[in-house]
């Protein structure tokens, strides 16, 4: 059974980042390479960036547990008459099994709870199986980004969106 629990303390943010950890360099290393993986995980998907983006960004993150046990993580955050899902990641033994349907229809109903009529998201324009994903669920390209992160990094991005 697939759950979600909302992340509220230091324990919390420690599974979030530790799920980071492996999935970032499992997934993202071939696309963005290690020296940018790591940047991003310190930047973003440390305990501290986690802590700090629910304290003080009004972002919420949830664990996706299956059975109990931690699978991934998602962050949404509401944004005037949109909810920006910040992140959804699932864990690779866990792709495939219809656990990020769930998570979406999850999403939706965040979503709809809070009035919002669109969810988006961004997505590196080279991540080609999220982006067939997120289309087969009604989401559509609608802006080309490129992020400056610091560091001499760039995020090279689509943002996508989807009405609901």
């Amino acid at each position: 059974m697939v759950d979600f629990k909302l992340a509220i303390n230091t324990k919390d943010f420690k599974i979030i980042s530790e799920l980071a950890k492996v999935i970032w360099t499992e997934h993202y290393t071939p696309i963005i390479g290690t020296d940018q993986v790591n940047y991003m995980l310190k930047k973003f998907q440390s305990e501290k960036a986690i802590k700090n983006q629910i304290a003080n960004n009004g972002y919420k993150y949830f664990i996706i547990c299956n059975t109990n046990s931690p699978i991934g993580y998602l962050s949404i955050k509401k944004e005037k008459a949109s909810l920006f899902l910040s992140k959804i990641y699932i864990d690779k033994a866990n792709r495939g099994k219809g656990i990020g349907k769930v998570a979406m229809r999850f999403i939706i109903e965040q979503a709809i709870s809070l009035n919002c009529k669109k969810i988006y998201l961004t997505v590196n324009k080279y991540n080609t199986n999220s982006i067939m994903a997120y289309q087969k669920i009604g989401f559509k390209i609608i802006e080309e980004l490129v992020i400056d992160i610091g560091n001499g990094f760039i995020m090279d991005d689509y943002k996508m969106e989807k009405s609901i």
